[in-house]
């Protein structure tokens, strides 16, 4: 069906607010330092400038942006109207391509439960489609080469019901590419993905599985497959004129997982917090960690940007970023978060075109950053009791001739790292059969195991093969090869 839409043009007033109170996290979210406040006076200055520019620059009828940090929003700004009135942080906006980063947290959640395998291939679950072989990771990460668009005429503009079944999105030749070779944005992969969910949860609609699993925990009440009031008009800005077209505002349907959602600035920050730091509720920091890897190389052929398992992966002055943009007729949006410095910035506006939000995001989280740079947590000792076989664990070790150091940290977990900047390092997650898994870097997946000798003392460690012992080329441990009887020599 066509949604209501106001034909109403916004006035040309520019207004800005103040910043916005904390975003409240349920119960169960991240906690946020109490001594952190709003910015200082001319880091909101900066910021509300850059919003304005933004907004001026791309003619956009109305703007809003906010910055996250430490898990809550610590600034708002708008400029122009809606309606003659100025926009505010709960005002629905469209969201489009945000939406693929709610439907791959619903994947992942399914992953977790063990209902599929992301190196599933998609026709195991989902029967009818005529891309049977294309794998839930491949469609996550758009590498299936499958088409970009559905068949038929300009999906984002036109009623769903056109396309009632699966099948009904794809032309006769729905993969363009080889699989798993290279990135292909592809919106028909999303849409098989929301049947995906649907099959797997009963039957239930992909956005009634979206509210009951991820917004009501995440308090998300104002992010919702149709528009509810209050909610901005879509807008189409004339290129060589300052005059206003408005925009349709269709339900896709069976394409909605691709760009159907809206939400406001207040949802979306909470979102923001939750990509930075997971929510055990939801999705924890582990799977989060994976969707923010990249996937296949990416479509320019550097790594400045890449693609995950439905975030886009931005590098910018040396920080990586991870979100999304977005857009549908009348609507652009973006969300940049830098898992590093705990920011994340949202922009959305209401027009189809012309204004960079991606741009305005980035530089919004590298104003409060370059402004005021992050404070650290305090250090504080390990919580107790203090294992003393694990603490005796600790201290230097040497992979050949390489000095490496291992240290505690939480939850029984270990760090390697290279003492001479050129070995490899890894953190190790404690698992019950008493052995370690890497999380990251070159030993990620990989196992560490204590081997102790016949009177039951450490001898050595063994990590993936990798022989580390106390001493370089130490004698006693079992060293691949053997360790030459004259020991060294000069």
């Amino acid at each position: 069906m066509t949604l209501a839409q106001s034909t109403a043009q916004p006035t040309a007033q520019s207004t800005e607010v103040p910043p916005s109170e904390p975003v409240r996290q349920e119960p169960g979210a991240a906690g946020t330092p109490e001594e952190f406040t709003e910015p200082l006076p001319q880091t909101r200055r900066a910021l509300l400038r850059r919003l304005a520019v933004g907004q001026a620059e791309g003619r956009a009828p109305s703007m809003v942006g906010a910055v996250v940090r430490d898990g809550r929003a610590v600034w708002t700004g708008a400029r122009g109207s809606v309606e003659g009135e100025v926009p505010h942080g709960d005002l629905q906006y469209r969201i489009g391509s945000l939406t693929k980063t709610f439907v791959a947290v619903l994947v992942l959640r399914l992953r977790d439960e063990g209902l599929l395998r992301l190196a599933d291939p998609v026709g195991r679950h989902l029967e009818g489609t005529p891309v049977p072989d294309a794998t839930i990771a491949q469609l996550l990460s758009h590498s299936a080469g499958l088409a970009a668009e559905p068949r038929g005429p300009w999906w984002e503009r036109t009623a769903g019901a056109l396309r009632p079944e699966p099948a009904d999105l794809f032309d006769e030749q729905p993969q363009r590419l080889s699989a798993g070779r290279r990135h292909h944005y592809s919106n028909v992969g999303y849409a098989l993905l929301g049947a995906l969910v649907e099959r797997l949860r009963g039957g239930v609609p992909w956005g009634e599985v979206l509210r009951r699993e991820v917004l009501e925990p995440l308090g998300m009440g104002r992010t919702t497959l149709l528009p509810e009031r209050p909610y901005a008009s879509g807008w189409a800005v004339h290129p060589w004129a300052d005059a206003l077209l408005p925009e349709p505002a269709e339900d896709t349907g069976l394409m909605g997982p691709a760009g159907q959602l809206w939400s406001t600035l207040q949802d979306l920050c909470r979102w923001a917090a939750f990509l930075l730091r997971g929510d055990e509720r939801v999705l924890g920091a582990e799977s989060l960690a994976e969707l923010r890897t990249p996937a296949v190389p990416p479509e320019s052929g550097t790594w400045d940007a890449g693609y995950g398992l439905g975030v886009q992966l931005l590098r910018r002055e040396g920080r990586l970023l991870v979100g999304h943009h977005g857009s549908m007729p009348g609507f652009l949006a973006a969300l940049w978060a830098d898992a590093e410095e705990d920011v994340a910035a949202v922009v959305l506006t209401n027009c189809t075109s012309g204004p960079a939000v991606g741009a305005v995001a980035t530089d919004l989280t590298g104003i409060l950053i370059a402004h005021e740079p992050r404070i650290p947590e305090p250090w504080r000792p390990l919580p107790g009791p203090l294992d003393p076989e694990l603490l005796a664990l600790t201290g230097p070790w040497y992979w050949g001739a390489t000095p490496h150091a291992l240290r505690l940290r939480a939850e029984r977990g270990l760090e390697l790292t290279s003492l001479s900047g050129a070995g490899r390092a890894s953190r190790f997650r404690a698992e019950k059969d008493g052995t370690w898994t890497g999380l990251d870097g070159y030993y990620a997946g990989e196992t560490l195991r204590v081997r102790r000798d016949g009177d039951g003392a450490v001898s050595h460690l063994d990590l993936g093969t990798f022989v580390f012992t106390r001493g370089p080329y130490e004698p006693s441990a079992p060293v691949p090869g053997g360790v030459d009887p004259d020991g060294w020599r000069v």
